[in-house]
């Protein structure tokens, strides 16, 4: 996604594993979900609008954690603890919030909380799975 570039501190922007195939068919995926489950459960009166914020950010969230694991010396697919767990989540809540600000409907402070504090751990779990089904090449 950064083109081969560096930043100004001489380091690539994002490296080799982020790419806008990945991407895209990341946000179609997550859009595709959101649409989903907003006709599952009815979680706002926004359903179109959220499916495509959601995964917008949750991608945007794991774009800025590679910019951070860069600058840090990270390689691509190295470990940041807390930040690879998280980056993602913060990101899709700071894409949702202007919407539930509207509507608080599916979002609330407490949602905010316990999905905070629930993923990691599941992160953690099915990145695992996947490494011993053979699916990443790290477990985290």
């Amino acid at each position: 996604m950064d083109f081969g570039k560096n930043f100004t501190d001489g380091k690539r922007i994002f490296g080799n594993n982020k790419t806008w195939r990945g991407f895209f068919f990341g946000w179609a995926v997550g859009f595709m979900v959101g649409i989903a489950e907003g006709f599952i459960f009815g979680f706002n009166n926004y359903p179109v609008l959220f499916s495509a914020l959601i995964p917008l950010g949750a991608l945007l969230g794991d774009l800025t954690g590679a910019f951070i694991k860069r600058r840090l010396n990270i390689v691509p697919g190295g470990l940041l603890p807390i930040v690879d767990q998280i980056d993602f989540v913060v990101g899709a809540v700071v894409f949702a919030l202007p919407l539930a600000l509207i509507s608080w409907q599916g979002l609330s402070w407490t949602v905010i909380a316990v999905v905070l504090l629930l993923t990691p751990p599941i992160h953690l779990l099915t990145n695992f799975i996947a490494y011993k089904l053979k699916l990443k090449k790290h477990p985290w």
